[in-house]
């Protein structure tokens, strides 16, 4: 081996480290959108669920206040069984 083929093969190898860390750059950037995205996602399902959450708390307090001497009886699962069980 030649001095010549020594510097092509120096070249060569830098060249593979350096598109090896591009590459690693690359999939870094790729990796941190789509952390971005997925904390964007979970804080939006966050709300959703607080949302949810005091929506439930009013409907079992209107059920609850519900009078039930109006003439509607309360449900029950056993009595609105389908006749073929």
């Amino acid at each position: 081996m030649n001095q010549s083929d020594n510097k092509n093969e120096a070249y060569n190898m830098q060249d593979d480290l350096q598109n090896q860390v591009i590459d690693l750059q690359m999939s870094l950037t790729h990796l941190e959108v789509t952390v971005e995205r997925l904390d964007e996602v979970i804080a939006r399902q966050d709300k959703d669920i607080q949302t949810l959450q005091r929506q439930l708390q009013l409907i079992y307090k209107q059920i609850e206040g519900q009078d039930t001497d109006n003439g509607i009886a309360p449900f029950d699962v056993m009595a609105d069984r389908p006749p073929h069980y």
